[in-house]
């Protein structure tokens, strides 16, 4: 099984379409039927006697506004290797990439390299679409401790890794520094929970009618609010065990977001959290680290960043990561995938990662890489960079259940925008989550 251990994400400066955040769907396939019996990675192929093929397809949407950055690294590519790599617009975002790799498995023409999200590399996992990565590090010479340890291990399953980290993003704490003046308080972060009410009330005495806001039941709810369940001990799953989500942890941290709702410092925001920041409306949001360029860019007042707050449980790993990685086509021929994986680790690697976070703002992959360039320019992007050492892989029930996103979006909906009883609420999201297990996923995954 996946380990649940801390991982790692990025940053865009574009802000990122936060579907990529979202819950996998089952598109059919399963990835024990040993379908995909053309996979090398699969097969136990000896790679040392495999040519990497002349010709390879990636499909991209081209994360954060990428395509530029991605053909300058894919030619760079070809003149190294003399591998042509046909560069494909497989959709507008993660879901469309998504469906069409899917989609395209009937037909046999899917792309050799996909992107795929965090929330749906699980499903091409689940359809057997995609080959395990382990064998063919080694194939192409590449050790896989060279990356951030924990963003690796984000596509750890069943003893397998399925991608590589390639364009990752976390939430990040923004907060408006005019705010934080006319109010009085220090130009830094709040360090936990109770100072962000602190810091919120104080806001309120100063007239600022939003100190702070949480996101709209469109706008993922339950990725941005695992910080503030995690900080007190909660999770929305433990693995596959969804019990945890009304466990009396999980609902003390509901209930302190219902009563900052209730006692006024706190609000629905009716828009993505960041562009009500960005606006000038709520004086802080959670939002995410692919918000940060865009809202420097936007914003009419000084804006600070800062680490998630931590909480009760004294747990420092509160920060849940996003964003996609690469992913092997288990359908491509072992020439193919070998090419591949060659094009990924070359699209990944300490020169490239920071190449790709410069002209995007995603944070890099390798643990060597160079940002200085980066940090120098926007002095921000350290932040979110060094929260990494806070980062982790986010729950199952969220991210890999299909629909388990949007069971618990609506019940964070009913709790802070309605006012309904946490406990109950949840006890009821838990139904829906284990309703959704035993109908999409048991058979599958218990086999």
């Amino acid at each position: 099984m996946r380990r649940p251990v801390a991982a790692v994400a990025t940053t865009a400066a574009v802000a990122l379409a936060l579907g990529a955040c979202g819950g996998p769907t089952v598109d059919g396939g399963d990835a024990t039927s040993g379908e995909s019996g053309e996979s090398g990675a699969d097969a136990g192929t000896d790679w040392s006697s495999v040519e990497p093929a002349k010709e390879i397809t990636f499909w991209s949407n081209h994360p954060g506004g990428s395509l530029d950055v991605e053909k300058e690294l894919v030619a760079a590519f070809e003149k190294e290797s003399g591998i042509t790599v046909e560069l494909v617009t497989a959709g507008a975002n993660y879901a469309e990439v998504s469906q069409r790799f899917q989609t395209a498995q009937t037909s046999g023409d899917q792309g050799d390299l996909v992107v795929l999200s965090d929330a749906n590399w699980f499903n091409a996992y689940l359809a057997g679409s995609i080959a395990p990565v382990d064998d063919l590090l080694g194939a192409v010479d590449v050790d896989p401790t060279s990356y951030v340890d924990a963003l690796y291990e984000d596509y750890l399953y069943d003893g397998s890794h399925f991608a590589l980290p390639y364009a990752r993003s976390t939430p990040l704490f923004y907060f408006n520094k005019a705010h934080y003046r006319d109010a009085g308080l220090p130009e830094e972060a709040p360090k936990t929970w109770e100072e962000v009410k602190e810091y919120s009330l104080k806001l309120k005495e100063a007239g600022h009618s939003t100190p702070f806001g949480f996101p709209p039941e469109a706008e993922y709810p339950a990725w941005t609010m695992a910080n503030l369940v995690w900080s007190y001990g909660g999770q929305w799953s433990k693995e596959w065990d969804f019990t945890t989500a009304h466990s009396e942890a999980t609902i003390q941290a509901l209930t302190f977001a219902q009563d900052a709702v209730k006692d006024g410092w706190a609000t629905v925001v009716s828009t993505a959290p960041q562009t009500d920041f960005a606006a000038g409306g709520a004086s802080q949001v959670i939002a995410s680290t692919g918000a940060l360029g865009s809202t420097l860019d936007t914003a009419g007042f000084d804006v600070g960043v800062g680490f998630l707050p931590t909480g009760p449980s004294g747990e420092e790993k509160v920060v849940p990561t996003g964003g996609a990685g690469l992913a092997v086509a288990s359908k491509s021929s072992p020439e193919r995938q070998k090419a591949a994986a060659m094009l990924a680790t070359f699209l990944t690697n300490a020169t490239s990662t920071a190449t790709f976070s410069q002209a995007t703002g995603y944070l890099p992959v390798q643990k060597d890489a160079d940002m200085s360039a980066v940090y120098a320019e926007r002095p921000q992007f350290e932040v979110a960079v060094n929260q990494l050492e806070r980062a982790r892989v986010q729950d199952f029930g969220r991210v890999l259940l299909p629909g388990g996103d949007m069971a618990l979006a609506g019940g964070l909906t009913k709790i802070l925008a309605q006012g309904a009883d946490p406990t109950s609420t949840m006890e009821e999201v838990t139904t829906q989550m284990q309703t959704l297990y035993d109908r999409d996923l048991k058979a599958i995954l218990e086999k």
